[in-house]
């Protein structure tokens, strides 16, 4: 099992997990956040930490999300690692709950 970065931190990219990632297993996209799934150790201490309630263990998949566990993986051996959190995008607070974000995420 490993945790996975959903559809809802796309545009919202709320930094809160990266803080308590004990081993970094956090990679950062220009809008986006992904868990590297070789890295992490299912601490659990990032999931209720997400204010976008973003990141979810592979086994409680959300039905319609499951191609972000393959997402999660294939953009964590492209991104870099990001070890410190920074302040959310001006507008997150407006993206968080928006359905059918995935159009928007930024390579």
């Amino acid at each position: 099992m490993t945790f996975v970065v959903l559809e809802n931190c796309i545009k919202c990219k709320y930094m809160d997990c990266v803080d308590v990632c004990p081993v970094d297993c956090f990679h950062e996209g220009p809008n986006f956040l992904v868990i590297d799934p070789d890295e992490c150790i299912d601490c659990t201490l990032c999931e209720p930490e997400c204010p976008a309630e973003a990141i979810v263990s592979e086994d409680d998949m959300p039905p319609g999300q499951e191609s972000f566990i393959e997402l999660n993986e294939e953009l964590s051996a492209i991104w870099p690692v990001i070890v410190a959190s920074r302040p959310p995008p001006d507008d997150a607070v407006e993206w968080d709950g928006v359905e059918g974000k995935l159009q928007y995420l930024e390579r």
